[in-house]
């Protein structure tokens, strides 16, 4: 089945087809020309939150794919939970009320309930989307696994060794991050062979020392709101990226950027790379001017 979904994306009124659910792209990291690691993340990296959550159905798979297809963002961020039968599933809530047409505890369903579960677009999101069934993790690794990176954020701690078990079982160990608030929890995820990521909100990084984080953890994900010494010690602490979440304003990137993290996790990827876009577009006016020509 074929899924079209209109984007008011980058330029405009944009038109993709998104490929169903049943479809798989072949896993790219191991092959030869296709390093798509979290170690050859460029200096700067941006990442689609939930997918780009302001643009696209979070944690959907036509909002992966659309986030995947427009190139704006490097990692694509999505959220996963266990049901009561032990498959993973992508959801961010505890619940189905918020995001769904039903409601309920997600652990009270098995993968056959999951079937019917359908989400619910919101009203205010640009372009032009349908209700489909929310992903397994299955699915979602085995389309995008080593074609671009991807951030999951273990919201069942006690998921970490089935998390692991369908990482590696899919070679994905370098290109796919695990995520939590918790540092024993990444710290698990670590020893488990993963990679691990930390997030902390700004009000946790006023008392955190993020140096005794930096044996076991690859990524440090920074509330941007926290203040400028706590987002500079985070950037000093010798971990090796840090990155800013969830940013959706120039403005908001810029300050991160100049404070010294190198990455950004936005809602909305299209929006900053527009602003991206202006800003080089100036650049180079401002060079032309500078060598006596019209811009």
């Amino acid at each position: 089945m074929v899924t079209r979904t209109a984007l008011r994306g980058i330029a405009g009124l944009t038109s993709l087809a998104l490929a169903g659910q049943g479809s798989t792209l072949t896993p790219l990291e191991w092959s030869a020309g296709h390093a798509l690691t979290v170690a050859a993340l460029p200096r700067v990296v941006y990442t689609a939150h939930r997918g780009g959550a302001r643009e696209v159905p979070e944690n959907s798979m036509s909002g992966l794919r659309a986030a995947y297809e427009r190139g704006t963002a490097q990692v694509l961020d999505l959220d996963t939970r266990m049901l009561r039968d032990g498959t993973m599933v992508v959801m961010h809530d505890a619940t189905l009320n918020r995001t769904t047409s039903t409601g309920g505890p997600v652990h009270a369903l098995d993968r056959r309930d999951w079937q019917g579960v359908r989400l619910r677009p919101r009203a205010a999101l640009p372009g032009s989307w349908r209700s489909e069934r929310p992903p397994t993790l299955a699915e979602v690794l085995d389309r995008f696994g080593g074609r671009v990176v991807l951030m999951l954020e273990a919201k069942d701690p006690s998921s970490l060794r089935t998390l692991a078990a369908m990482i590696k079982a899919r070679g994905l160990t370098h290109s796919v991050l695990v995520n939590s608030n918790r540092p024993a929890v990444a710290s698990r995820a670590h020893r488990l062979g993963l990679l691990s990521q930390l997030w902390r909100s700004a009000r946790q990084m006023r008392t955190d020392r993020p140096e005794r984080w930096r044996s076991f953890v690859d990524v440090l994900d920074v509330d941007h709101r926290a203040r400028d010494r706590d987002l500079v010690r985070a950037v000093r602490s010798g971990i090796p990226r840090v990155w800013a979440h969830t940013v959706v304003t120039p403005a908001q990137r810029d300050r991160a950027l100049a404070l010294g993290c190198d990455g950004i996790i936005t809602d909305a990827p299209g929006r900053l790379a527009r602003a991206r876009a202006r800003m080089r577009a100036g650049v180079s006016a401002r060079a032309w001017v500078q060598r006596g020509a019209r811009p």
